[in-house]
Parts: structure tokens; sequence; C-alpha cells
């Protein structure tokens, strides 16, 4: 068969494997299924139908998505196949590449009844920290990406978000209101580090004296407590931190590239001490796995000077329930029946369900038993207070330069 020919019938071979179970697609007897098994090609197969192929651990050292699946928009799926060659390979570990886009607009809207918030920014898509159980991984399938492997390494950071979200706030139409940041994905993720959208956004919302409230995993909040605590000691700024589990080792599999527990308590610890308000949130709570450190957690919050606590039920979203089950059959094996029990036990049946004011934290026996051992924790350790609402009475753009100053 001529080259150009086979070449014809490789591409005419990758659409028609795209066919429904038991459908004939088309006679591929002439096929030249030599050329085919020494073409060094990625073939594809449908997205959500197939089982997840994982990749080699070796390739995703440092990682907790143990597959990169295509997502719930995407036809068709990747497979890397051998090219034939009787030849020693090895893949390339994967490693986090970061993109750029410049938003048209950088406040996101919520309608949420069940969230104390209705506007959100997100200065980065995907997450280096890996948490596997993030219930955000599903955004990336907006892109055409996995939420798996995807999400960890190949992110995209705004740089221009700072100034999209000044010219935001400056609009006439503007109603001043908290904004909430990192509750998407984590602003302070280790790429922050090098890019600085995080504290370029703080800036402005200082500058504008608008009110903020964050949440994170991060350590690298530190590098902006200059910012957060002149905005705390107005009203303007509060901090979550979210802290899973006291098990070092754990917390290494589940949050692979996420601060350790302790360097998070720490993080508390010099927040509060500038006098930023901090609640520990021990979010996710997984049933049988980290739940029996509930009361554990709180405590070691308090410790270290957090003034209140909320907790939240693990989810699974999505794409992120496949994610989740894999990676608990892989680490977790004698617990992934157990775990997966408690789960459905709160969602009717099912893995998970969006249902309004369920979907955090569940219903049924187990889910009231957590909420009784939180209500009961956090009365006992003085963190069942509320804390103050941000004040939004202080919000005033600053002058841009060329602006006639008021007269009075």
């Amino acid at each position: 068969m001529p080259p150009f020919e086979r070449l014809f019938v490789v591409f005419r071979w990758v659409q028609l494997v795209d066919c429904d179970i038991g459908q004939t697609c088309t006679d591929l007897s002439r096929v030249d299924l030599a050329f085919l098994a020494n073409v060094h090609v990625a073939f594809y197969h449908r997205a959500m139908n197939s089982p997840a192929r994982p990749v080699d651990p070796d390739r995703a050292r440092g990682r907790a998505a143990l597959s990169r699946d295509c997502g719930r928009y995407e036809r068709l799926r990747r497979e890397d196949e051998h090219d034939g060659w009787d030849l020693p390979e090895e893949g390339a570990v994967f490693r986090t590449e970061v993109s750029e886009e410049r938003p048209r607009s950088i406040i996101n809207y919520v309608r949420s009844p069940d969230l104390p918030f209705d506007r959100t920014l997100n200065p980065y898509r995907g997450c280096e920290h890996g948490c596997i159980y993030c219930f955000a991984r599903p955004t990336h399938a907006w892109l055409g990406l996995s939420p798996g492997l995807d999400f960890e390494t190949r992110l995209v950071a705004r740089p221009a978000a700072p100034e999209v979200l000044a010219r935001e706030l400056r609009a006439r139409k503007y109603s001043v209101a908290p904004l909430a940041i990192g509750t998407n994905t984590d602003p302070y993720q280790p790429v922050e580090r090098d890019r600085g959208i995080m504290r370029a956004c703080l800036e402005v919302l200082r500058d504008f004296r608008h009110p903020v409230a964050i949440v994170t995993k991060g350590a690298l909040i530190e590098r902006d407590i200059d910012i957060l605590s002149d905005m705390a000691a107005q009203g303007l700024a509060r901090v979550g931190i979210s802290v899973t589990t006291l098990d070092d080792r754990l917390s290494r599999r589940m949050e692979p590239r996420a601060p350790g527990p302790k360097r998070r308590l720490a993080a508390i610890k010099r927040l509060t001490e500038a006098g930023v308000p901090v609640r520990v949130m021990a979010s996710p709570m997984i049933p049988a796995l980290t739940d029996p450190e509930l009361e554990a957690i709180l405590a070691a919050g308090a410790e270290a000077g957090a003034d209140a606590a909320s907790w939240i039920m693990l989810r699974l979203p999505l794409e992120v329930s496949q994610l989740w089950q894999d990676w608990l059959r892989e680490h977790y094996p004698d617990r992934a029946n157990r775990i997966m029990g408690h789960l459905r036990d709160m969602h009717g049946g099912e893995v998970y369900s969006a249902k309004w004011f369920n979907r955090m934290r569940g219903e049924g026996p187990y889910a009231d038993l957590m909420a009784a051992r939180f209500r009961r924790a956090v009365r006992a350790l003085g963190l069942d207070r509320d804390q103050p609402p941000l004040r939004c009475d202080l919000f005033a753009p600053p002058p841009r330069k060329g602006d006639q100053l008021s007269l009075f």
C-alpha cells in the first residue's frame, strides 16, 4: 500500500472506531495492520463509556490523579499506544505547564442559595496542589482538558486579572459585597510564588477598600500578611485555612503538593498573630478515613489561634467520583467499600447528590452524627461564635491619574 494511502487509512480508522458497541463500522480487512502496528499514534475511543486507563506511576510522581481521561464534553479519548519497535522507552514525567489567558471579566457571580457569598474570583484555572478530592476538577473539562492529571499539570494563569478587576469595580452599576477567593482553585498554589497575580489582586482590593474572604491551603498566604493585616484592621478581610487531616502520610498521598498539616496550622498562627481573623475548615471530612480526626483538627486549629470553624463532607461531582474511587482502590483498598457505602447512604444511594442545602454535608444518620460531633467540639473549644460581617460601607474607588478631584 502506498504511504499516502496508508496515511488515509490511519485517519479513517481513527474516525471509524468511534462507533457504538455492536454497530458495524466498515470492512477493515484490507487495512495494512502491520503498518498500523508500527505507526506511533494516539488512538481515540469513546470518552465516557470506556474504563479509565491509568498512566505509568513513574510518570505521575508527586501527583494524586492516576489517569488523564478526557472530560464529559469530549466524545473521544486519547490513549497512548506502543509504536511496535522493540526498544525500551520511558515516558517523560508530567511537568507543570502554565499557559495564559486574558479574561474579559474576572468577577464570577453565583446564585447558589446554600452559599454565603454571591461572587468569586479565580486567578488561576487548575491547581497544582492536586488534591484528589477537589470538587473543582470538573471545570477543566470546560477547556477540553482532563479533570485528572491535566487539572494538576496544565494550569492557566490570568495575569490581567488585577487590571480587569479594577475596571469592574469602577463600573457605575457595581454594587459592593464580599468577594470570595479560593472557592474553586487555590490562589496560593505554588505557581503564585512566581506569578504574583493573587497579591496584585489583593492590592487592588485594598486600594478600593473592598471586603474579601479567602480560602486556601497554601502557606504562601503569609507573604501577603502586610496587606491582609491592614485590611483586617478595617474589617475588610478574613481567611479560611483548610485542614483535611493531621496525618502527614495521608496528606501527602491525598494532597501531594499542598503544604502539610503542621505547616497549615503554622500559617493560622502567623495570620492570627497579625490580627487576621482565621476560620479552621475541617474540609472535606471523609467517612471512615479522616472523620475520626474531626475533634483533633478543630482542637489544633483553636490552639493555633483560629476564632471560628466549619466542616464539609466529601463531595464527588461528575468526574471526581471515578478519580476518587481509582485513588481509593490504589491506596486504601481495604476501606474503599466502607467509605463509598457511607457516601451512598448520605446521598440517597448515589455517590453524590447536588441537592441544595444537602450537597455539602449529606443527610441521614451518619451525616447527623458528624454534625452533632462538630457542634459539641466547637462549643467546647469556643469556636461556635460567628465572625463579624465584613464591612461594605468603606468601599471607595481610588482616584485615577487625570481624574478631577472633589472640592469637598
